[in-house]
């Protein structure tokens, strides 16, 4: 399905008038999401972009092979490039995080998730600079109050690791200063796609089952906390390709519409259904075994996630705007096995 815009005279007033020469600076640019944000933008004609990122002494650089932009620099740079270049700027998508769930440093994680945010976004309120940012789908916690990007109901989140507290703390951040309605908050589900090389043990499980049917023939799946209502490997989580999740991140740079909204498919598939549909790529009969969930996961682990969509599919009713993905759960995997993971590219 294609992603067509259909808009009638009174919504053509509420697209934003985004400029290919004035510098969009996109931070965490040489990450998973990141860099595949930058190639989306690259593909619609920005090249203006700075890119902001701690590259370390990892392959992350790699991801920015083949990329187009004006300049990139260090996350502790960007303040100064603003002093002297900030009235130039259009726009902030701001990705940069500590995105470890298992990350127990509270102060890093704080540091660079709730303090670097309050920063940036306070820049960019002031001097009037669309801000895009990412929060997460952990702010939801075990799932027990739902799914709904309803900011009215943000109070009663209780997220389950330090991670998605330092992601809803800046949320709520944002709440208590009223200001909610002037930048975009995009709470991503379990996103996978090409580019992840470097994630490690934070890497997909279309990535981690690649690897163990490659090498053993099978693939290992959690056995399940809670047989009654999941069966092993039933556990379910909305699964959401990459190229999608950047495509509906810049459908708002384009689009006057602010709030959080979620990003994801809106379906919940099994880890089940994902290994059965490698194993076909992959041309072998599926093998599954069910090993013990780890002590350290056991009080953080999700047994289901599905976005709420319906806060978003009515602001396109409202403005009669159209967004669809072009990759379904089988034709995301498929085009990530088939076009990158086997073959070791990035996109």
């Amino acid at each position: 399905m294609g992603g067509t815009l259909v808009l009638s005279m009174r919504s053509l007033f509420m697209v934003m008038t985004m400029c290919t020469d004035r510098p969009i600076v996109v931070t965490g640019a040489a990450g998973f999401i990141g860099s595949a944000l930058v190639r989306h933008l690259n593909d619609k004609g920005y090249t203006d972009l700075i890119l902001v990122d701690d590259l370390g002494r990892g392959g992350k650089w790699k991801n920015l092979r083949h990329k187009r932009f004006r300049d990139m620099m260090s996350r502790h740079m960007l303040f100064d490039f603003l002093k002297g270049n900030g009235r130039e700027v259009q726009a902030f998508i701001h990705l940069g995080a500590n995105s470890s769930t298992t990350e127990t440093n509270g102060d890093l994680v704080m540091e660079m998730n709730y303090r670097y945010s309050v920063r940036l976004a306070t820049y960019a309120l002031e001097n009037n600079l669309r801000f895009i940012y990412a929060s997460s789908a952990a702010t939801y916690g075990d799932g027990s109050m739902g799914f709904a990007d309803d900011e009215g109901r943000l109070d009663l989140l209780r997220p389950l690791n330090l991670y998605g507290f330092s992601k809803h703390l800046f949320d709520k951040w944002l709440q208590e200063r009223g200001v909610l309605d002037r930048v975009v908050g995009l709470k991503y589900f379990n996103i996978y796609g090409p580019n992840e090389y470097e994630k490690g043990h934070m890497a997909s499980m279309v990535m981690h089952m690649t690897s163990q049917i490659r090498d053993s023939g099978k693939v290992r799946l959690f056995q399940s906390l809670d047989e009654k209502e999941f069966q092993d490997g039933e556990q379910r989580r909305d699964f959401f390709y990459v190229k999608d999740a950047v495509k509906m991140t810049c459908f708002f740079l384009e689009h006057d519409l602010n709030g959080i909204f979620n990003v994801g498919s809106g379906q919940a598939h099994s880890w089940n259904q994902m290994a059965g549909v490698i194993f076909d790529c992959l041309g072998k009969k599926a093998q599954i075994e069910y090993i013990p969930m780890p002590e350290h996961i056991k009080g953080t682990y999700q047994n289901y996630t599905c976005a709420d969509l319906s806060k978003f599919d009515r602001a396109m009713k409202k403005n009669r705007w159209v967004f669809s993905p072009d990759f379904s759960f089988k034709s995301g995997i498929r085009d990530y096995l088939f076009n990158y993971l086997l073959r070791k590219e990035r996109w």
